[in-house]
């Protein structure tokens, strides 16, 4: 059971049910629905940056701020030693030079389309626990799993001058076939994933690989911004109402508290606040160490001794990391002050029609429509906001065919964080591409909502069953988020 909200006087608390609770009513758009990041929402014109415009209602003072955390997010790091002493520190293994790289024009990554497009989609590496006392470790939140034990925790597939990549990732792809109830014949492409060219021996035999394209980066804070209990309050672990629907919050531990917290950021919800998720990225995929991940020789292991053994890029005069404070904050407040664009045509009908079919196929049971953000939130711009992120930020079990047979935490091989839904309608205007799911096999909206299994099965089944128009309507829909 959920710990009551504590931001909240009862008014509030009673304004915040109401406000949030799911309409019934199709015939017109709901009151701030086009609003869907709440006062911070962007309205600039629908183009390439529409996903990399500042919350709207951020202060002149933090716009400064956030033009900084673009450019650092946009640097270029370079390897060590380098005359750019503020700059140098890449890798020595890595995927990007760049935060910018990956989440180009801060939208939704994609597999790759030719043999180098490899920066918005890199594998995760993982083995499950071995003993007992690895057991207990997860169990305890003492780790997530436990990475190759030469590889790491992630595929590198660069490395700086005179260094070996670790390899390249390698997909290939079946097609098969679904038959609707009206006739309509779909075709959807599985993919399988393995590594080319490895460049220090064999992976683990117990390693699995997880393919994870860079998600969209707006409304961050604002999700950050959500309390807790008002997620957990949507879990239902053990199916108590017999739904089928069980959601299961995501508790990690904090590095830097050693508390227990619910994580919300991340494909498997492994991460709690936008600060750690950076620091994550910059360690992982650049290889620079930060104050909170200070590691700064990226995911080098033991094994990788000429790796280990290169020169990194702490200058002692800026702190002990390579990215030292403000760096890392700069680069949050920007990561957390991207607004989510508004909604269009929300009021138009054949939106509506699509928003009933949506909410009638049983979608909002784990795309939750809105949350009312806490009145103490850290920023003043994401504090008391409705917004409409179509997330319950839980994990939830999609079936074997979405499967990555990979436990993060929480998370087992089968689960998967709700992915928000915001923005998802100009993924093609933004990225150029309408590639979804954890792995991007789905080429349009109709296949990633086929891929759905697991607790989401009758809801896909229901998608299969509508006629023609009816499942038109409901992408149309969700085209406007």
């Amino acid at each position: 059971m959920a710990s009551p909200r504590t931001d909240l006087s009862e008014a509030d608390r009673k304004r915040v049910e109401n406000v949030t609770r799911p309409t019934v009513n199709f015939e017109k758009a709901e009151k701030f629905e086009a609003m869907a990041g709440g006062a911070g929402t962007s309205i600039a014109p629908v183009n390439q940056d529409s996903f990399s415009q500042f919350s709207a209602n951020i202060t002149f003072a933090e716009e400064e701020s956030f033009k900084l955390g673009n450019a650092l997010f946009r640097k270029l790091w370079v390897s060590s030693p380098s005359s750019t002493q503020a700059s140098d520190g890449l890798g020595p293994l890595y995927n990007a030079r760049a935060c910018q790289t990956c989440h180009l024009k801060d939208g939704r990554g994609h597999p790759p389309e030719e043999a180098t497009d490899t920066t918005s989609m890199f594998l995760r590496l993982a083995r499950p626990a071995a003993t007992e006392a690895e057991r207990q470790a997860v169990a305890a939140h003492d780790v997530l799993n436990f990475p190759d034990p030469v590889y790491g925790a992630q595929l590198q597939d660069s490395a700086v001058p005179g260094l070996p990549a670790e390899g390249h990732m390698t997909i290939s792809y079946t097609e098969k076939t679904m038959t609707l109830a009206d006739g309509e014949i779909v075709s959807l492409r599985q993919p399988e994933y393995s590594i080319a060219e490895l460049g220090y021996g064999p992976l683990d035999a117990e390693t699995t690989l997880s393919p994870r394209v860079t998600q969209a980066m707006g409304g961050l804070g604002l999700v950050e911004a959500i309390h807790s209990a008002d997620i957990i309050a949507n879990a239902d672990p053990d199916d108590r109402d017999g739904d089928g629907i069980s959601g299961k919050a995501a508790m990690v531990r904090d590095p830097q508290s050693g508390q227990l917290v619910l994580g919300r950021f991340g494909w498997k919800a492994q991460t709690a606040s936008v600060r750690q998720q950076a620091a994550e990225a910059l360690a992982g995929d650049i290889g620079i160490s930060s104050p909170a991940a200070k590691r700064s020789h990226g995911d080098c292991t033991a094994a990788q001794a000429k790796c280990l053994s290169m020169a990194d890029g702490v200058q002692a005069r800026l702190g002990d990391t390579e990215a030292p404070d403000p760096v890392l904050g700069l680069i949050t407040f920007y990561s957390e002050n991207l607004a989510v664009p508004a909604r269009r045509k929300a009021s138009f009908p054949e939106t509506l029609d699509g928003k009933k079919v949506f909410y009638e196929t049983g979608c909002i049971s784990c795309h939750v429509p809105k949350f009312v953000t806490r009145r103490d939130a850290g920023n003043k711009a994401h504090a008391f906001q409705l917004i409409w992120p179509y997330s319950d930020f839980l994990l939830h079990d999609m079936g074997e065919g979405l499967a990555d047979g990979q436990q993060v935490g929480e998370a087992s091989g089968r689960e998967w964080r709700t992915p928000a839904l915001w923005g998802i309608g100009l993924t093609k205007v933004v990225s150029g591409h309408t590639f979804f799911l954890h792995d991007g096999r789905a080429r349009n909206l109709t296949e990633a909502i086929l891929w759905h299994g697991g607790e989401a099965q009758k809801a896909r089944d229901r998608f299969a069953a509508l006629e023609k128009a009816e499942r038109q309507a409901l992408i149309t829909f969700l085209e406007s988020l």
